[in-house]
């Protein structure tokens, strides 16, 4: 059954010229150098200290290292970090 779910997923996608992250539920990641970054489409933060950033996505987690980190801003389901990021990393 889930065969037959991706495959009309990625069908309707095609079809309406959907962008894959709105279809398939997935994060989408803005960065600006290695001093910003725009998460959009994760469920929550799981953990952040200056140094760590965890956020919960439908699938997994991911996970920002680096140093200085500030959350400027965070809504239901966008955040916006900024500081010296060293790693992305994406957590099944």
């Amino acid at each position: 059954m889930s065969r037959l779910k991706k495959r009309f997923r990625k069908l309707t996608a095609d079809l309406l010229d959907m962008p894959q992250d709105v279809v398939y539920d997935l994060p989408r990641l803005t960065m600006i150098g290695d001093r910003q970054l725009y998460i959009e489409n994760h469920r929550g933060v799981v953990h952040f200290s200056t140094d760590r950033l965890r956020l919960a996505l439908t699938k997994g987690e991911l996970e920002v290292t680096g140093s200085d980190l500030v959350i400027r801003t965070i809504w239901t389901e966008e955040v916006f970090i900024e500081g010296q990021i060293a790693n992305i990393q994406l957590i099944p």
